[in-house]
C-alpha cells in the first residue's frame, strides 16, 4: 500500500508497504541531476553523489560503511540526468539506522580537501573508462546531438578538464541552489512502517529551511550528427528520434512502439537484422523518458563492410512499421511491458525507486494497475500512427569506429521520406 506524506517544509516521503518481506528498501531521491547544472558545473552532481560517501562532520567514509554492513546491509547512490539517489536496503530493525546514515551523507558532508583529490581521481579513470567503451560513450555522443547546448545534452560523468577544476566552494554552491527540501523524496518500500517512517523523516529533515530551486531549462531537441572515425572493430551506430515524456499521455505507446521494433529477440529489428542476415550480434530499441521529453533511441554494433546494409534495412523496418506493424506484435510488447512492470514489483528497491520517480513527475504515485491499464489500452493502430510521426521528424546520428562507409544523416533523412 502506498502513502504519502509532506512535511511543513516542503519535504516528502512515500513508503510502500510489503507484507511478508524481512527487509527494506529506503533512500533520498533529490531533484538534481545532470540536467540542473550550469554550463560551468557540467558533472558536479555526479562528482557530489561521490563525494557524499567520503566523510561526514561526524563519520568518517569507512564508518559509513561499515555502519551498513555491521547490520549485513548495502549502500549505494547513482546520478541520473533529473535526480541523485542514495539509496540503502537493510533489515526491517534497521531502517532507522539506514535513514540517519542516508540524512547525514546527504545533509554533512565533509568536503575534506584530501577526499576530493582522491574521489577526483577516481572520477577521472571512470571518464576514462568510458571514453574507452563504445557502446557506453556513443550514448553520451547521441545525447549531445540530440540536445545540443544544453543541460540535457551534456554528459553526466563531465569533461575531464572540468571535474579536475571542482572544489568544496563549488559543491557548496550547488548544494545550495538544489538541495532544498521541497527538491528532496525519502522513498522506503518492503517491511516498513509509514507514521514510523514519517517520524523519523521529521527527526532527521525538518529542520530544514524551506527554500526555492530554480527550474531546468526546458530540453529542446535538434537532431543532428557526429561521426568519430576510429580504427575499432566495429562501427557503433546509434540513432534517435524525439519521443513523448512522462507527463506525455503517448507515452506508454512509445514503449510498446520501441519494444515491438527492438526490445527482445522476437522483435522485427532482431529478427531481421541479426536472425535472417546476421549483420550485427547486438541491435536494440528502447524508449526513454524525462519529465519534459524523451527519446526512441535504436543501436547496433556491426563490421565496417556491413553497416551501410544494415542502416537501409534499419531504415525499412522503422517505415515498415508504420504500416504493417501487427496486433500480435503489439499484444506480445504490451505483455513484455506488462511482466516487466509486475516482476519490478517484487523488488523493494524497484518500488522505492519508482515510487520517488513518479511522485516527482506527477505528484502523485499511481498504482501498477493503472499503469498496466494505460499499457493495455494502446491499440496497434495507434502504434502504427506514432511510428508514422515518428520518422517525419529529423533524427540524432552518432557513428563511432570505421564508419567512413556509414550513410549519413542526409541519406538517413532521405531515406525516411521516401
Amino acid at each position: 500500500m502506498i502513502r504519502t506524506a509532506t512535511l511543513p517544509n516542503g519535504f516528502r516521503i512515500v513508503t510502500d508497504a510489503m507484507p511478508g518481506l524481512a527487509s527494506a528498501a529506503v533512500g533520498v531521491w533529490v531533484s538534481a541531476g545532470a540536467r540542473h547544472e550550469g554550463a560551468d558545473q557540467t558533472g558536479i552532481a555526479h562528482f557530489l553523489e561521490h563525494m557524499a560517501f567520503k566523510g561526514t562532520a561526524t563519520r568518517s567514509a569507512r564508518q559509513i560503511a561499515e555502519a551498513i554492513e555491521d547490520v549485513g546491509g548495502y549502500i549505494n547512490a547513482y546520478t541520473s540526468r533529473e535526480a541523485t539517489a542514495y539509496y540503502a536496503r537493510v533489515l526491517a530493525p534497521d531502517v532507522p539506522l539506514a535513514l540517519d546514515v542516508i540524512a547525514d551523507i546527504v545533509l554533512n558532508p565533509a568536503f575534506d580537501p584530501a577526499e576530493i583529490e582522491t574521489e577526483r581521481h577516481v572520477i577521472l579513470q571512470e571518464i576514462g573508462q568510458a571514453l574507452d567503451t563504445p557502446d557506453d560513450v556513443i550514448f553520451d555522443w547521441l545525447q549531445e546531438v540530440a540536445f545540443p547546448d544544453q543541460p540535457m545534452g551534456r554528459p553526466i560523468l563531465g569533461p575531464a578538464d572540468r571535474v579536475r577544476r571542482y572544489g568544496a566552494t563549488d559543491f557548496r554552491r550547488f548544494v545550495a541552489d538544489h538541495y532544498a527540501p521541497a527538491q528532496m523524496i525519502l522513498s522506503a518500500a518492503g517491511a516498513v512502517d509509514h507514521d514510523a517512517v514519517v517520524a523519523v523523516a521529521e527527526r532527521l529533515f525538518g529542520g530544514l529551511a524551506p527554500a526555492a530551486a530554480p527550474a531546468p531549462e526546458p530540453a529542446r531537441f535538434a537532431g543532428g550528427e557526429r561521426r568519430e572515425i576510429k580504427d575499432l572493430e566495429q562501427v557503433h551506430l546509434a540513432v534517435a528520434f524525439e519521443a513523448p515524456g512522462w507527463r506525455d499521455p503517448s507515452v506508454h505507446v512509445a514503449q510498446v512502439y520501441a519494444t515491438a521494433l527492438g526490445g527482445g529477440m522476437s522483435s522485427r529489428l532482431f529478427q531481421r537484422i541479426r536472425e535472417e542476415r546476421g549483420l550485427c550480434y547486438s541491435i536494440f530499441a528502447q524508449a526513454q523518458a524525462h519529465e519534459d521529453t524523451g527519446l526512441i533511441t535504436l543501436y547496433a554494433g556491426t563490421g565496417e563492410d556491413e553497416v551501410a546494409e544494415l542502416a537501409a534495412l534499419t531504415v525499412e523496418e522503422l517505415r515498415r512499421a508504420a504500416d504493417d506493424l501487427g496486433d500480435a506484435e503489439v499484444a506480445r510488447a504490451k505483455a513484455q511491458l506488462r511482466a516487466g512492470l509486475l516482476m519490478g514489483q517484487e523488488s523493494p528497491s524497484n518500488r522505492a525507486e519508482r515510487a520517488a520517480r513518479l511522485l516527482a513527475i506527477w505528484g502523485r504515485v499511481p498504482e501498477v494497475a493503472e499503469t498496466a491499464a494505460q499499457i493495455a489500452a494502446v491499440t496497434a493502430a495507434d502504434t502504427r500512427a506514432f511510428a508514422a510521426r515518428l520518422i517525419e521528424r529529423a533524427p540524432a546520428l552518432a557513428l563511432y569506429g570505421p564508419a567512413g562507409a556509414a550513410p549519413g544523416m542526409d541519406a538517413l533523412r532521405a531515406r525516411l521520406a521516401a
